[in-house]
């Protein structure tokens, strides 16, 4: 695993690392599943032999041990629990999963990433209590920002987690011109956007993006997360137009509109009858002022958001530094000059020392999506 350095590192085979990292792989099957839980894999292994695994299905349901330990039966006792998250030790829609193992006599207990939760954490003191043998946490702190950004950027800094989608060509641009659409990247890029979107609170866009593109930002080409996701649009006018596709689904998938603070009455009046909440909110030479925008989603209780655009969002939040992670989808195309920048686009350059590719390269048809993290704090 990339920026993941190995503690008690002697003690560990090669195929304890194999088996850890398998439990971080199926841990992925639960995104937009268990938000704002941590995503969670677990493997029992007796003999070599897998007896038992499972990964955090359902916010609410069984946690990725309970899991493990149900399909393991009896073969548990004896068994070695590999699990990428720190067993947690707090008992609230389920037991602690500290506890379960102790009882259910595994002997060794190895896992990924140390819990970063107070109420949760502790699990490794049960465990050893318990007379297990504990050996994590094996990956440092970064790896479980890869696995759960947003868990582990909530529970450290207390403020929404911002992450950045662009689909851009080779050249480095996202339209062809201004105030025309165009489809950079191909259907299977499209679908996994969307399987992204399960995995968010909210989706943000600026004007621009949805004068030209009049999307409906909801979940269609992947099987729906377990809660609608929120859609959020800057509208510094209030002249979102009434037919625009965004006022689809509002029961839904609300909707949220942030103005400026002199916007006309009237206009706001417009938007909030067709079902939209309104949020007046300050403005500066640039725009809106996000860092008010971000305070008023953190007051709504959305602790992730996803940004698909435009240049000029994507832009003004990484120069704020509240973008945590990109999402960056890449098609094999050139659009030529006088095309719209994905970034650099008032002239000034980006600082990208911060960010670092994190998550290997991914194929989705011809496009490769490559995923950067800004170095943590």
């Amino acid at each position: 695993m990339n920026h993941a350095e190995i503690s008690d590192q002697a003690e560990l085979s090669r195929e304890d690392l194999a088996y850890l990292d398998w439990a971080r792989k199926i841990a992925r099957r639960g995104w937009g599943r268990v938000h704002p839980n941590p995503l969670v894999g677990c493997v029992l292994v007796l003999n070599n032999q897998v007896v038992g695994e499972g990964y955090h299905r359902e916010f609410g349901g069984a946690h990725a041990e309970i899991i493990a330990l149900e399909a393991a039966k009896s073969k548990a006792e004896g068994a070695t629990a590999y699990v990428s998250l720190e067993p947690c030790n707090h008992e609230g829609k389920t037991p602690p999963c500290s506890q379960a193992l102790v009882q259910a006599g595994v002997v060794r207990v190895i896992y990924g990433v140390a819990e970063p939760g107070v109420k949760e954490g502790g699990g490794r003191n049960t465990l050893a209590r318990g007379g297990i043998e504990v050996i994590g946490p094996v990956w440092d702190s970064i790896a479980g920002r890869i696995e759960n950004p947003s868990f582990f950027h909530v529970q450290t800094h207390g403020t929404p987690y911002i992450a950045l989608k662009l689909a851009l060509s080779l050249d480095g641009y996202i339209g062809i011109r201004g105030g025309v659409r165009t489809q950079v990247t191909g259907l299977d890029a499209e679908r996994e956007v969307h399987r992204l979107r399960t995995g968010f609170d909210a989706i943000l866009i600026g004007t621009e993006t949805l004068r030209v593109d009049n999307p409906r930002l909801t979940v269609r080409m992947a099987r729906h997360g377990r809660r609608p996701v929120r859609r959020l649009v800057l509208d510094a006018r209030a002249e979102l137009p009434s037919d625009a596709a965004i006022f689809d689904d509002l029961e839904l998938n609300p909707l949220h509109i942030f103005t400026h603070q002199d916007a006309s009455e009237s206009e706001i009046a417009r938007l909030e009858s067709l079902g939209a909440h309104v949020h007046s909110v300050p403005k500066n030479n640039l725009g809106l002022d996000l860092e008010s925008v971000m305070g008023v989603v953190q007051e709504l209780g959305i602790q992730s958001v996803l940004c698909e655009g435009g240049a000029k969002l994507a832009n003004s939040l990484i120069r704020k530094d509240l973008v945590q992670r990109l999402y960056l989808f890449v098609a094999p195309k050139t659009l030529g000059p006088g095309g719209i920048l994905a970034f650099g686009d008032s002239g000034e350059s980006l600082k990208w020392d911060n960010f670092l590719p994190t998550l290997a390269p991914e194929l989705h048809g011809r496009d490769t999506l490559i995923v950067l993290d800004r170095k943590s704090d």
